[in-house]
């Protein structure tokens, strides 16, 4: 019997499947690893982000503007939270715990709430609270990163105007007085970004020294932490998306901590300011191009993938296929235990292994898919394309506008 590994799986006749089915596999591998969240979507912002925005780039300064943006905003929001929060400020903060306490950083707040332990709740809450303010670091960073790219372009390529990086209008020279306030601009929200994070390590400070024993402070984290559990205890629907996604705590990867969906929202929401401001500083059609595309591909990122997988799933299910893997509830096992259900079916357990294995990769591989098709190339293509029209319909309006004063006069 002839076995391949492939990142921990184990495929029985792995030679067999092909190298499609092998490659599909083991990015599936990938997404369901510790790390999944971070790993799976560091994957799908590179193709879904960089990719076609190069393809698609319409000067030097625009391919060097999103392949900066796309690689540093993907390093930072996927890999840093748990950098800074397992990495630093864990070891930094949970130093006056208990030691039976210190395990159960990583343990949601929303899991804690449930204690009836009171006592171990009002230590560890404030700790996890100053975790996730001293890691709120990411989403100021992604906030300022678009104004680093403004001056990045400006000192590199000598451009300040939209038009011109866009390359829209191949004749218009650059205005020094916009040069300026782009520079002015990128400079003093920096500077707050750096402001409001001294804040956070302030209040970060006081919860560790008198959280465990001030109400307002408990009171506090718990709604930094899990607002659903805070603010909406009567409604379960409420506080369930609340502590979804608008919570900054993080996630647990088997006792370390690691980025939750909370935090990933909130690295698109703050980032989006930055996105909106950047884009304001350079001209109208910097702005108009940055609110057609962000509020698509944020809704994409925050939850917009999740629910394509999950209505794929359902439509699967409803039209009977894919009926050994996904059941009533629309759960999938994961790729590790497909090799127990092949042997639990009988008969042929390779011709079995292959047949979910392929079921598995065309309910998480379909969804992938859309997103580099429609949310990479489809938003990228499109909204350069809408900029361009739109420009050349304002131009047009103008110099009708003009020509009909000359006229008149």
């Amino acid at each position: 019997m002839k076995t391949n590994n492939v990142n921990n799986i184990s495929f029985t006749n792995a030679g067999n499947i092909g190298l499609g089915l092998k490659a599909a596999s083991k990015i599936i591998s990938v997404q369901e690893g510790g790390a999944g969240l971070s790993n799976i979507r560091f994957i799908q912002d590179s193709t879904t982000g960089l990719l076609p925005k190069a393809v698609f780039a319409r000067s030097r300064a625009d391919l060097a503007e999103n392949s900066f943006l796309e690689l540093s905003e993907s390093i930072l929001v996927y890999y840093f939270p748990a950098l800074l929060g397992e990495g630093i400020f864990r070891k930094i903060y949970s130093k006056k715990l208990p030691k039976e306490l210190k395990h159960n950083i990583s343990k949601p707040a929303v899991e804690l709430l449930k204690s009836n332990n009171t006592a171990a709740v009002k230590k560890l809450l404030p700790v996890k609270a100053a975790l996730a303010l001293s890691a709120f670091a990411i989403p100021l960073v992604e906030f300022t990163l678009n104004y680093f790219k403004n001056l990045m372009t400006l000192k590199v390529f000598k451009q300040a105007d939209f038009e011109n990086i866009a390359n829209l209008n191949k004749g218009k020279l650059e205005n020094k007085e916009q040069s300026e306030k782009v520079e002015k601009s990128a400079k003093k929200h920096i500077k707050l970004a750096g402001m409001i994070y001294g804040g956070c390590l302030a209040l970060s400070a006081l919860l560790l020294k008198r959280g465990e024993n001030s109400k307002f402070l408990q009171n506090l984290s718990g709604a930094i932490l899990a607002p659903g559990t805070k603010f909406f205890k009567n409604n379960k629907k409420k506080a369930d998306f609340f502590n979804k996604y608008l919570s900054l705590d993080f996630a647990d990867n088997n006792g370390k901590l690691a980025l939750s969906r909370g935090q990933l929202a909130s690295c698109v929401l703050v980032g989006g300011a930055g996105y909106f401001g950047a884009s304001k500083d350079r001209g109208k059609q910097n702005f108009l191009e940055t609110l057609f595309r962000y509020p698509l591909v944020g809704f994409y990122i925050i939850c917009g993938n999740e629910l394509l997988e999950k209505g794929f799933r359902k439509l699967l299910y409803k039209n009977g296929k894919c009926r050994e893997l996904i059941n009533e509830n629309l759960e999938v096992p994961e790729l590790k235990d497909l090799r127990k259900i092949a042997e639990s079916k009988g008969g042929n357990i390779d011709a079995m292994y292959k047949k979910l294995l392929k079921q598995k990769v065309l309910i998480a591989g379909l969804p992938l898919l859309f997103g580099i098709g429609v949310m990479g190339f489809f938003i990228a293509g499109s909204s350069n394309l809408f900029t361009k029209f739109r420009y050349n319909r304002e131009n047009k309006i103008k110099e009708q506008s003009k020509n009909k004063s000359l006229s008149q006069a």
